[in-house]
């Protein structure tokens, strides 16, 4: 198998996270840049590598600046070091060099509450339930830093 490069996986991955983050499927997504879905699964496993002019039509369509695709990029990408694609263990769904637990932005339940959240059109009750959700964490976080102290 190829080694995909990890710049090339972290834009996909992002390309990916930014299409799910606003509803759009694959197809659409290809459809409005001139290619099949099949194309648009290659660019956001990173086994396809994304040319300039491209990646400038998808920043138009997904409503993000170039440089979105380069943010947050993990030290390994930046390093150069190519990966293995698919199947490696410990890495995210799209083989982006973020771990799952690490990065819980690009898992797909994150990103549809964060759609739905948005699909709240009364801004004083997004901000009750931003308020609820940060207080159940916190009770949680704290419930389990108790529980492990009591061992």
């Amino acid at each position: 198998m190829a080694r995909s490069h990890p710049v090339d996986v972290h834009v996909g991955a992002r390309m990916r996270q930014r299409r799910t983050l606003l509803g759009m499927s694959q197809e659409k997504l290809g459809t409005a840049v001139g290619l099949t879905f099949q194309q648009i699964q290659k660019y956001e496993r990173g086994s396809n590598r994304i040319g300039s002019s491209r990646l400038f039509e998808f920043a138009k369509v997904l409503d993000v600046p170039v440089s979105y695709f380069f943010d947050e990029m993990p030290a390994n990408a930046l390093a150069g070091r190519p990966m293995s694609g698919r199947g490696r263990k410990g890495f995210g769904e799209t083989g982006t060099p973020f771990e799952q637990e690490k990065d819980p932005l690009i898992k797909r339940e994150t990103l549809e509450l964060v759609r739905a959240y948005y699909k709240i059109r009364e801004a004083r009750v997004r901000k009750r339930i931003f308020e609820m959700v940060k207080a159940v964490g916190a009770a949680s976080h704290a419930e389990a830093l108790g529980g492990r102290k009591g061992r």
